[in-house]
């Protein structure tokens, strides 16, 4: 389980070292995203309440836990009755005051990550674990549709997110906002590299997205950077373009469009009988409101759309602005129920499961 601590660390590297080296599969916590190539043969994804469905379905079944630099937090863990249920915990941790806070740890590590690993790898064994690691892949996600059977030709937002990790070749710098985008994002964008993929954990701050990518483009001048984030988020800071403008920043804002608050909206369909309050949205048009800040805006509304949408805004010097208008009721799968385990997970939009 690789935890935001490992980035912190900057242990990357010795982290990776001490997977190869064990066989050990790994999982992600929404922060850990970046701590080992994604598409390391043995990552297998995000963990938690909108994580892979075989990463959650790996925590349910494994004999042995080891935890670097997370917190173990209600998000990625869900009901504590129902996680790692079969695991011992091993917990690495430099804050001595997570250790066992909310998971039981059979093992406690106390200390900074990176001197661990220097430490912890030279004393373990070379194994295979490539029977458990197939076991793994078979629990693979589905791809879902979420409620777009009436509309398949607007652009869907895992789409979205796959084409901008692909034209990008998963190098970019990626800050999202708060909602159902940031988990379309963790979900689908393939972090290769530490500190790429900055993103509001904790609380989550709406309008997070904007100024750390001007933030991020500030820092890596030399780095391509994206910001991924939802039209009521967007909102909250959207001004902001005028100081990319003004500074001649060359990045690029995907606003997944949907009209609504789209996460509250999502419980209050699943878990509220659909009684919506306070989610539907105003907005203003976007690409007007790019270009009057005298940045490029660009809308798009098909699937067919999208990569000429992605390509045109990375040849454009300055801040680009997309519009993507996606389906107002589309859902984030998986999904792990309020107070239900990551077992419980909720895979697909089907009618009894509103209640």
């Amino acid at each position: 389980m690789a935890g935001h601590g490992i980035i912190l660390s900057n242990a990357e590297e010795e982290f990776t070292a001490f997977v190869e080296k064990s066989g050990i599969p790994t999982i992600f916590t929404l922060l850990g995203l970046g701590a080992m190539d994604e598409m390391h043969p043995f990552s297998i994804g995000m963990m938690g309440m909108h994580g892979h469905r075989r990463a959650n379905r790996a925590l349910d079944e494994c004999d042995l836990l080891i935890n670097f630099g997370a917190r173990f937090d209600d998000r990625a863990t869900g009901n504590l009755s129902g996680f790692a249920p079969n695991a011992k915990v091993i917990h690495v941790d430099i804050d001595p005051a997570e250790i066992g806070k909310n998971v039981h740890t059979d093992v406690p590590v106390v200390g900074d990550i990176k001197e661990v690993l220097k430490l912890l790898t030279p004393e373990v064994d070379t194994r295979d674990h490539s029977a458990w690691r197939t076991w793994i892949d078979g629990q693979q996600n589905r791809v879902l549709r979420a409620a777009l059977e009436d509309r398949p030709d607007w652009p869907e937002p895992y789409s979205i997110i796959k084409e901008i990790a692909e034209v990008t070749n998963h190098d970019a710098i990626v800050t999202t906002d708060v909602g159902q985008h940031q988990m379309w994002a963790a979900q689908h964008i393939g972090v290769k590299h530490g500190k790429r993929w900055i993103t509001s954990g904790g609380l989550g701050t709406m309008g997070f997205g904007l100024p750390s990518a001007i933030g991020a483009k500030m820092g890596r001048p030399d780095l391509e950077v994206w910001t991924i984030v939802g039209d009521g988020g967007f909102q909250m800071s959207g001004t902001e373009v005028a100081t990319a403008v003004q500074e001649g920043l060359d990045i690029n804002i995907a606003i997944i469009n949907n009209g609504y608050l789209g996460m509250v909206r999502q419980w209050q369909d699943l878990f509220h009988a659909r009684n919506y309050s306070e989610v539907a949205i105003s907005a203003p048009d976007f690409v007007k409101f790019a270009e009057a800040y005298g940045a490029t805006g660009i809308r798009v509304r098909t699937n067919d759309e999208i990569r000429p949408a992605i390509e045109k805004a990375r040849s454009i010097k300055g801040p680009v602005l997309i519009d993507f208008v996606v389906e107002p009721e589309a859902n984030v799968y998986p999904m792990v129920a309020p107070g239900a385990s990551n077992s419980q997970m909720i895979d697909s939009d089907v009618p009894q499961e509103r209640k």
